[in-house]
């Protein structure tokens, strides 16, 4: 068993020379360019302190468990199999290969971003004993395919072995965009999708994979080495999906996203994840085909999304049994899946559509999912995480054992690891290649679009150099400031988050704007070491929900820039129950250094009963109307009175008593990404208001 040692390389303080780090999304067309990941270099603050957190502990324990529980010891086992023609066991889930692909691609764009040869070098054992397991026909999976296995593409619905095939292609992407396409795992991908080609190319199986993924893989290895049929068989699997190549499931074809082709559907439906997905890859394949009508679709399908399936943090997914996007408004905040998968999923969606478009709303997205679902999986350590994301937790459930392995998605605190653990590779692929989504560039200069204490050194076509210094401790506090390195004409286009435009205000030579627009464009002679400053209202507020939301009617939330708050039971005096808080909208949140507080009262006793009817419809008698339990059980409350929607990180909430005098008090509302850091405890996101 291969055991990695701890990480102790510095963090890096220069990009390095002589390399060209493209970014890990490099569209050929579109409205915006991404940068490299050698052109935007984190150096504080909220998204670098993840990035430190995610290369000292994250990736090691990643690499620890999968070491522990066999994962990667199958490629050994294969490459024996295969030279001995022997059986072998296979450990781990039948898409387990993925697992250890994510943990590649991870380590690829850290060992670059921080010249850490440590790391460098265990992806180089790592990558040793994958391509040990490559058949001669380029064919690669540690489950299907050999001596004592299933036989190979034997079970497409379930088998992923496609999607495995994703992974690794877009690990070796990650490793062509840090040292070059001559790299040995560039060769064993290139093999892959040859092999695949010629199994489902045009001359071969018209099938899909149950789970997308090799979609978008098969886009990015066509940007790096410009072979044709990559994308050409791209094409092939989005145009076949939804023509009924699956299997019928109990789940229904939607499951699969095979009920409908890609160009009907208005919505996403179905598996979160194979949804997401399937639908970044079809972006990928419109924007390198010049098929408009595929980014229309998809456009249209995360529009409806957005307004009628995602919860508040940007989670996708309210079913538990399948991992589905539930109907429109079924957004349950106690049974929320919001799995992180698909929240990086959505965040990738969300940055192919920005790049094709330029429309800011996409970058809202992703700043919302990034700091509400993708900051919330890891515990402050990064050696444990959630896979899924609740918005109300209602019992305090139990600490997981640091050495055991959790057979619930569904935890109420962090476990080490899970069963099926696609979530902390995904989590540390993502943290590892997060810059690339703060900035773009076009034929006039820089775009903003995430806030974040980094240095931006990029040339634009016409060889115009700009180099930015910002500075901020966002969304902590609301000031950002970018300073402009090298004297130059260029435009610096600045992304207004939908909740501060009207609020937010611009200071720049002598003068003071108030922005209004999701972007405000600053194109002129900028002189060297001048600086802008953004200030983005913090001031915490009310969000109401949407009121054919069932299962939130009546409740508001509470919001500090792009941060969702929550209440947790560990802020709570010991005599105040999570369940009966009620917000007090006649007074607004008010800012603290942790959040928010907010004045809440108690629900009110005795409950409102509903005329002469009790609980399930059973007539009540006169000595029943006031039951032991304070009418819990009836579950009717009176309303409390309503206020002006107001709106900063933490906020205060008001709670109203039970007592005779019905006083209120403040509780204190944090950062929902925090949640689960203190030990046991409930949770919730949404407060009643009546």
């Amino acid at each position: 068993m291969h055991t990695p040692a701890a990480s102790t390389a510095t963090e890096q303080t220069t990009p390095r020379s002589g390399m060209d780090l493209g970014p890990p999304v490099a569209p050929r067309h579109g409205a915006l360019t991404p940068l490299r990941l050698d052109e935007v270099r984190l150096t504080s603050g909220f998204w670098a302190d993840r990035q430190r957190i995610n290369r000292e502990n994250t990736l090691g324990h990643c690499q620890q468990w999968m070491e522990r529980l066999g994962w990667i010891d199958n490629f050994d086992a294969t490459a024996d199999a295969l030279a001995r023609s022997t059986d072998g066991e296979h450990h781990g889930a039948n898409f387990a290969d993925s697992e250890v692909y994510k943990l590649l691609e991870a380590l690829a764009w850290e060992a670059h971003r921080s010249d850490d040869a440590e790391l460098d070098g265990r992806f180089t054992a790592l990558v040793e004993r994958v391509a040990a397991a490559q058949h001669p026909d380029g064919y690669l999976n540690t489950c299907y395919g050999r001596p004592g296995r299933p036989a190979r593409y034997s079970d497409l619905a379930w088998g992923h072995e496609l999607y495995c095939a994703g992974h690794l292609i877009q690990a070796a992407v990650a490793r062509a965009k840090t040292r070059g396409v001559e790299e040995p795992l560039v060769t064993v991908a290139r093999r892959v999708a040859d092999h695949i080609y010629t199994e489902f190319g045009p001359a071969g199986r018209e099938a899909v994979c149950g789970h997308p993924e090799i979609e978008t893989a098969l886009v990015e290895l066509y940007r790096v080495t410009g072979e044709e049929r990559h994308l050409e068989l791209a094409r092939l699997f989005i145009d076949r999906r939804g023509t009924g190549t699956l299997p019928p499931i109990h789940f229904g074809a939607a499951y699969f996203q095979d009920d409908l082709p890609v160009r009907e559907a208005t919505v996403l439906r179905g598996h979160a994840v194979r949804a997401l997905y399937l639908a970044a890859g079809a972006v990928d394949v419109g924007v390198e085909t010049g098929d408009q009508s595929l980014i229309d679709a998809v456009g249209t399908q995360w529009d409806t999304t957005i307004a009628r399936r995602t919860y508040l943090t940007g989670g996708m997914g309210s079913h538990h049994l399948d991992e589905s996007f539930g109907a429109d408004y079924v957004l349950p905040p106690d049974r929320a899946y919001s799995e992180t998968c698909a929240g990086i999923a959505s965040v990738m969606l969300s940055w192919r559509l920005l790049l094709a478009t330029g429309d800011p709303r996409y970058a809202d997205l992703v700043e919302r999912t990034l700091f509400n679902v993708v900051a919330a999986s890891p515990r402050a350590d990064g050696r444990a995480f959630f896979y899924a994301n609740t918005l109300h937790q209602r019992t305090a459930g139990a600490v997981p054992a640091e050495d055991e392995v959790s057979k619930a998605a569904g935890a109420s605190l962090r476990p080490p690891w899970y069963g099926v653990s696609c979530c902390p590779t995904n989590v540390a692929r993502t943290l590892a290649s997060v810059a690339g989504y703060v900035a773009t560039r076009d034929a006039e200069g820089v775009q903003i679009h995430q806030y974040a204490a980094c240095d931006i050194r990029t040339r634009l076509d016409d060889g115009t150099e700009i180099a930015l210094e910002i500075t901020t401790s966002y969304p902590r506090d609301r000031g950002i400031a970018i300073r402009v390195l090298t004297a130059g004409r260029f435009a610096l286009t600045l992304r207004v988050p939908h909740w501060a435009q009207g609020t937010a205000v611009l200071a720049e030579g002598g003068r003071h704007r108030q922005l209004r627009e999701p972007t405000f464009t600053v194109r002129r002679e900028f002189a060297e070491g001048e600086t802008l400053r953004l200030d983005l209202d913090l001031t915490p507020r009310f969000t109401r929900v949407d009121d054919r939301v069932d299962a939130v009617r009546g409740c508001v939330a509470v919001e500090r820039g792009p941060l969702v708050l929550c209440a947790e039971s560990v802020d709570l005096p010991a005599d105040l129950d999570l369940e009966d808080l009620r917000a007090d909208l006649s007074v607004a949140p008010h800012p603290h250094p942790e959040g928010a507080t907010v004045r809440v009262r108690r629900r009110p006793e005795p409950v409102a009963w509903l005329g002469q009817w009790g609980p399930y419809g059973y007539p009540i008698h006169e000595d029943d109307r006031a039951p032991a339990d304070g009418g819990k059980s009836a579950g009717f409350s009176t309303t409390s009175p309503a206020g002006e929607d107001r709106g900063d990180q933490a906020a205060e909430a008001s709670v109203e008593s039970t007592s005779a005098s019905q006083r209120t008090q403040q509780v204190l509302l944090r950062p929902y990404h925090q949640w689960a850091n203190r030990g046991p405890s409930t949770m919730r996101v949404w407060l009643p208001a009546r």
